[in-house]
Formats: structure tokens, sequence, C-alpha cells
């Protein structure tokens, strides 16, 4: 039999965005309760070197700054835990979350933070080399890879899009599309086609990426000919898209196709009083850690509010 426990906040996830949701909850003395996920951090704890975030001028390892978001949330007095939500209930005024299925948690307000996990390719050589050349985000590392000779995988608008962002860093990038077209929007596509130093590679898919401690380079496979390919690269990106992780919630949450989650816009607000939903969960556009920090402190205000209206805090 499961343990009940009562809380005016609970937040469900641990990255940028949840653990600034803590911080403000906290602050307003809200006392949150926090579940971190299976991966503590989120997406930022697989990253290396994080530079665009502001407040660190030379620079954070992902790890390491999440270990300073959790630092300052547990300061201010979050209760964090390692716990994975298996199960919901939004029926009623009070929210039911199952951890676990092992403890029954009562809240009056909910803040969403599970974030979204990048789709791979699935190879143990991408395994291996994530964070040492191979990365699912061509806005946040594609810095590193000044001047230099890049791959990118995808065919749709945000492949275009991170291919045409990487054309202004990199001396040559290599598109690897799967098919003889791509599914990007027409302007995104003419984009690419008419940018000099990105060169489209047909029918292709990736056999394997090279290199012992970092990426030295691709075999590609054409799938028409059979034909292989070994590109001189340094740097290798996956954008075949993102899969947010809010599975549990489909049953009672308004969703896009996608699954991410829809929120009134401007607010964090999603079909369900007292439900907020903040970060990579709902912003399937700009997926960054600032963007997802700033909509963590949206969530809380808009539970401080929230239970202020309902006379609760």
């Amino acid at each position: 039999m499961s343990t009940i426990e009562k809380v005016e906040c609970l937040i469900i996830g641990s990255g940028p965005a949840g653990y600034t949701a803590a911080i403000y909850a906290a602050r307003a003395g809200l006392k949150p309760l926090m579940y971190t996920g299976m991966q503590p951090g989120g997406q930022l704890t697989i990253t290396t070197e994080v530079e665009n975030y502001p407040g660190y001028p030379k620079g954070i390892q992902g790890p390491e700054m999440m270990e300073d978001f959790k630092a300052q949330a547990e300061r201010f007095g979050t209760d964090i835990r390692f716990g994975y939500a298996s199960k919901v209930d939004f029926t009623g005024p009070v929210h039911k979350v199952w951890v676990d299925e092992t403890t029954e948690i009562h809240a009056n307000t909910v803040v969403i933070a599970t974030g979204a996990s990048a789709k791979w390719l699935g190879l143990p050589s991408e395994e291996r080399l994530n964070g040492f050349g191979v990365s699912a985000c061509a806005v946040c590392d594609g810095f590193f890879f000044k001047q230099q000779d890049v791959a990118i995988v995808g065919a749709g608008d945000t492949a275009a899009e991170e291919a045409t962002y990487l054309s202004k860093i990199c001396k040559k990038v290599y598109m690897i599309v799967r098919r003889s077209e791509m599914r990007a929007s027409k302007a995104m596509q003419d984009r690419v086609k008419n940018t000099p130093n990105i060169e489209i590679l047909w029918d292709s898919e990736t056999k394997e990426i090279l290199g012992e401690k970092a990426v030295d380079g691709a075999l590609i496979t054409n799938l028409k000919t059979g034909e292989e390919r070994k590109l001189d690269i340094t740097g290798f990106f996956v954008a075949i898209g993102h899969t947010p992780n809010t599975l549990i919630f489909k049953d009672w949450i308004t969703m896009d196709e996608q699954g991410y989650i829809e929120t009134i816009p401007g607010t964090s607000k999603t079909n369900i009083k007292g439900v907020f939903a903040v970060g990579d969960a709902q912003d399937k556009v700009y997926r960054q850690a600032v963007t997802a920090a700033g909509s963590g402190c949206m969530g809380a205000l808009d539970a401080e509010r929230y239970l202020a209206e309902i006379g609760v805090h």
C-alpha cells in the first residue's frame, strides 16, 4: 500500500526549468517537493561545456551547472528526492501523483518540468562519443567547431535550421538525409540548397562515427548504390527530433501531436487548473537552458498566484 503525502507544490523533473521553479517556489514559502526523474539535472548532464548561459563568463560543465542549480534550490528549502512519477490523476482540485508506484502525493499545484529527450541514431559509437564531438544541439555546441568540417543528420526544419546555423561557423557542413527529399519547409530547403558550404548527401545513412577519444570522421552509406564514403569531420550533430517526456500526462493534459504540452500563451498554465508546464516539455522551438529557466520562474509564479486565488497560501 502506498503512503500518502500532502504538499502545496510538487515539481516533477529537475533540469534548469524544474530547479528554477523550485528556487522561486521555495523563496515564496511554498515548501516545494521535487522529484528528479531518472536523469537528475536533465539533458544538461550529458552536455560538457556550456558557454551560452549568462553569469558563467568562462563557461561551465553541464553537470556542474546543474549541481549549482540544485544547491541553490536546496538552500531555500526545496525537498529534492530521486524518484520517477509513474501515474497521475488530475480529476479533482487536489492533484494526485504516484512516484515509483509506492508514494502517493496529493498536491495543490503541480509544475511539470519533465523535459524532452533527443532522438538518437542508436549507434554504439554515437553513444561513446557523445560530448566528444557528437551533439544533439548545434546552437549549444556549434561554437566549438569553428572553421572545422562537421556533419548533421536530419531532414526536417530543425535540421535545416541547424545546418544553416553551422554553415556560418564551420568551414564545411555535410547534411546527411535518408531519403531523396527533405521534410523541411520549402523556404528552409531553399536556404540550405543555396548555402555554398553545405553539401547534402541524399539517400544516405550513417554506418559509423569514427574516432577513439573524439570524433575524427564518419562512415556514410548510400542506400541506393550501396557505396560507402568516409567524411573527414570533427563534429557530428544529430537533428532527427526530440521526444517530450510527457506520456504519463496524455489522458489529462492537452498536447500537440508530438506530445508537447500546450500552455496558454504567455503563461505556464495548462488546461487543468493548478497544473503548470515549463521547460522543454512544452517548448519545441527554443529548447535552451536559459529559456527553460525563464519558464520555470513563470511556473512557480503562476503556481503561487493560483494558491493565493484558492486561499491555500
